[in-house]
């Protein structure tokens, strides 16, 4: 459970807003909260999320351990103000005035933050996450992509909760994509699949999969990318279509109504 200040706000949400007051005694003052951060965040994208300790962020900045305390109170906070720095976008966006592409903009935003540091997809996310300063402008980014979209306050949150979490399992499927390397499998192993993969017991996916459609028969070198960049397209793409046609739906039926 997260650790509360008085007004009942996570330390880490206060610490992040630079609501908490810094440390003004001791021999730790070229501390600050950003340093710590930007130190851990360094070690993440070199060498993983394991590989951060309070030891490792505190040997890489020359300092104790116990030092550290001053500042964060633990591992857990750490991982907190880690997570809302890695999912920053742009100071400066311009959204498109036409709501679709400006959702198509706002999702490939939150992708690139996630491929720029792909450990934060290792920290669970919850209430105290949407309460940090960078989430709260990506929130309400994605709120400004769907502003002339003619629902309540809470569908557009839906909207944007749903876009978001596409985002992120598509995201942590390229990751394992990557991590396990092409499955190059040979005719002759196509073959022994077809005689478990059967159309009279898979009806639907044995004739995708005999087609050679589902796995790779042979190792790609180029392409991967590509093809992973159009799965993910078509899938926000059924997304806002399903949105339009649900908006429009609406609108069609209300003006029905008042006929």
């Amino acid at each position: 459970m997260a650790e509360t200040t008085e007004t009942g706000l996570p330390r880490a949400v206060a610490i992040a807003w630079g609501m908490q007051e810094v440390p003004q005694r001791g021999p730790n003052r070229g501390l600050s909260h950003e340093r710590i951060v930007a130190a851990a965040i360094e070690i993440a994208d070199a060498e993983g999320l394991a590989a951060v300790t309070m030891q490792a962020v505190a040997k890489s900045l020359g300092f104790t351990t116990m030092s550290l305390y001053r500042y964060v109170s633990g591992k857990d906070e750490l991982l907190r103000l880690m997570q809302d720095a890695a999912v920053a976008v742009p100071e400066k966006v311009s959204l498109p005035g036409d709501w679709r592409e400006a959702l198509r903009v706002w999702a490939g935003l939150v992708r690139d933050a996630f491929h720029a540091h792909p450990w934060v997809l290792g920290i669970p996310r919850g209430q105290v996450s949407v309460l940090m300063p960078n989430s709260v402008r990506v929130a309400d980014l994605g709120l400004a992509a769907l502003r002339d979209l003619p629902l309540a306050d809470e569908e557009k949150i839906g909207v944007i909760l749903t876009v978001s979490q596409y985002v992120t399992s598509t995201v942590e499927l390229e990751l394992n994509l990557a991590d396990e390397g092409v499955v190059a499998v040979t005719p002759e192993g196509l073959d022994l699949l077809s005689q478990v993969v059967t159309p009279d017991r898979y009806p639907h996916l044995a004739p995708v999969l005999l087609a050679g459609n589902y796995l790779e028969t042979q190792p790609v070198a180029t392409g991967a990318d590509e093809g992973i960049d159009a799965g993910y397209e078509f899938g926000l793409e059924l997304i806002i279509s399903g949105l339009d046609r649900r908006v429009h739906g609406q609108s069609a039926r209300g003006v029905g109504d008042g006929a």
